[in-house]
């Protein structure tokens, strides 16, 4: 709890201290907007297809874990997530944006090393079932300093929500498992250019990274590159393809996790 105060406090200081630096820039006006820029509301679903990398270790009571690979050890397959955007736009160069991508693995293998997780040993050979559930929330302010008709640029500010729970069963054993929760800030930058004036490309980039000299006993890094192109059909509809690249590391006490997603996503978005 206490680090998730410091850094949701950390998260405010930054915006804070940017939105007026920023705010100074100005931006001339629109003579006849893209096709898709006079919306107030977005909302856009995409499936998301990634290629995964999941590292996790879990003490428990007193016995460091070991690090686990779910993707080899388990040999987990690629999956398709859904991915759900919303964004409020209350002025032209403001928007206020929400994302949600449930990432869901299971799989059931016989493991060829013993395993230390959650303070329990799973020895080789043992039929294991791996659960692990990710969900990956971004509540995030964008502020466009400069907007014209062709596109714009401007700076984000992120609040990502890291809910990660992995998980082993055996039925002589039982089922253990690591729950670990953390708010962490980023800041970026976002930028979009119109080819014509219903397609464009988007391009944006968030990161953070808590310095070890905050506390030893937590770490905290975050990584986020999207790159995608929008076909307008019209004002209120259009559709999306993409690729996204989505790192996380958290260190709490002795428990780790290293998560990075990296795929293809193709959708549609609707405004009004």
């Amino acid at each position: 709890m206490q680090l998730r105060l410091r850094i949701t406090a950390i998260s405010f200081a930054l915006m804070l201290v940017a939105i007026p630096a920023f705010a100074q820039y100005g931006a001339r006006a629109l003579s006849e907007p893209a096709t898709g820029e006079t919306y107030h509301f977005e909302v856009g679903g995409a499936f998301y297809s990634p290629t995964p990398t999941l590292f996790i270790t879990s003490e428990g009571l007193g016995i460091p874990g070991d690090e686990i690979d779910f993707v080899k050890e388990f040999d987990l397959e690629n999956q398709t997530f859904k991915q759900l955007r919303l964004v409020l736009r209350p002025a032209r160069k403001h928007k206020l944006r929400y994302e949600f991508v449930p990432i869901r693995y299971e799989k059931e293998a016989t493991i060829t090393r013993s395993i230390v997780f959650n303070g329990q040993r799973f020895n080789v050979s043992l039929p294991v079932l791996a659960e692990l559930k990710w969900n990956a929330m971004r509540f995030t302010y964008e502020y466009d300093f400069v907007y014209q008709d062709r596109g714009f640029f401007g700076m984000v500010l992120d609040l990502k929500y890291t809910d990660v729970e992995a998980a082993l069963t055996n039925a002589l054993i039982g089922r253990e498992f690591a729950h670990a929760q953390a708010p962490i800030p980023a800041i970026g930058a976002t930028g979009r250019y119109y080819v014509v004036p219903n397609i464009s490309i988007t391009g944006e980039f968030s990161l953070f990274k808590l310095p070890s000299s905050f506390d030893e006993d937590y770490q905290a890094s975050y990584y986020d590159f999207d790159l995608y192109g929008t076909v307008n059909f019209n004002n209120h509809i259009g559709v999306q393809g993409g690729f996204r690249r989505l790192s996380v590391f958290y260190q709490v006490e002795e428990d780790t996790g290293q998560m990075k997603m990296k795929g293809l996503y193709f959708g549609a978005v609707a405004r009004f």
